[in-house]
């Protein structure tokens, strides 16, 4: 299997280095506070025509980045994935947790919504989203940062797949490593992330939104590299980064993640 022909190195094409002074010059609607909402450099009809739900959940706020991870501001979701901002170097924070049954080891897999406004009906890992610019979600320190991230994360398996926190402890994921990459999606819409990596092992109860997921599966390494094969499906480019570089190592040592865990260096891809 090979890598979307799409993704493209992380600091590819950007004009100027991605810093915090270059954004806010780029960007005068980013919300240094990250406190509250940036306004959307106005609507000119990108959103017309998607799910509600979906257009309402590209108000919340996203935490932009310089290319350290270290947080500028906060700007809407929908400023934060449209490619004419992504290719001036707008960054952002995300997070994908990859859940794996405790007993046999098998990944849970989602296909995403048709409704999802960028790479709909894609095949990808449990749940992949992002901390958002609000207490408790937001952190310059890694440390803090990857807190508020299992904070996200607890959030958005519940929001998308109905699981309740309780049975995903924040103290439960082990965050393995941040990736850093560039992907378009339409042409419109895309993704430019520093991707936290979190694995958890856990018994779920499932209690699916279909706005988010339009089914799910459970698979083996061996399953998931045979559904890489079958070329009516397709998957988002950050999962396929990840399968081809990282993921059947990690799995394959997933009673004993202690030599892949807290990496502090970010891997440019």
């Amino acid at each position: 299997m090979s890598a979307a022909t799409t993704t493209t190195t992380a600091t590819q094409g950007h004009a100027q280095p991605i810093t915090a002074e270059n954004v806010l010059r780029l960007f005068p609607e980013i919300d240094s506070s990250l406190a509250n909402a940036a306004t959307n450099r106005g609507d000119s009809g990108e959103l017309q025509g998607h799910d509600e739900e979906q257009v309402r959940l590209m108000e919340e706020v996203c935490i932009v980045l310089d290319e350290d991870d270290k947080p500028i501001g906060s700007a809407s979701k929908k400023v934060c994935h449209l490619m004419k901002n992504i290719d001036l170097g707008l960054l952002h924070r995300a997070f994908s947790v990859f859940l794996f049954d405790p007993e046999d080891g098998r990944l849970l897999l989602q296909q995403r919504a048709d409704e999802k406004i960028t790479f709909p009906a894609m095949w990808t890992n449990t749940c992949c989203s992002h901390p958002l610019g609000i207490p408790g979600e937001t952190g310059a320190d890694l440390a803090v940062a990857t807190q508020g991230v299992r904070r996200a994360a607890q959030r958005k398996l519940d929001q998308e797949l109905g699981i309740p926190s309780s049975q995903v402890p924040s103290d439960k994921f082990k965050f393995l490593t941040r990736i850093h990459y560039k992907a378009p999606s339409d042409g419109l819409w895309g993704e430019h992330e520093i991707d936290y990596i979190l694995f958890i092992q856990a018994k779920v109860d499932l209690n699916i939104n279909p706005n988010e997921v339009q089914a799910y599966k459970y698979v083996s390494a061996d399953e998931l590299r045979e559904m890489f094969k079958d070329e009516k499906l397709s998957f988002t480019p950050w999962f396929k980064l990840i399968c081809n570089t990282m993921l059947f190592e990690w799995w394959s040592n997933l009673a004993d993640l202690d030599a892949f865990t807290n990496e502090t260096q970010i891997r440019r891809m």
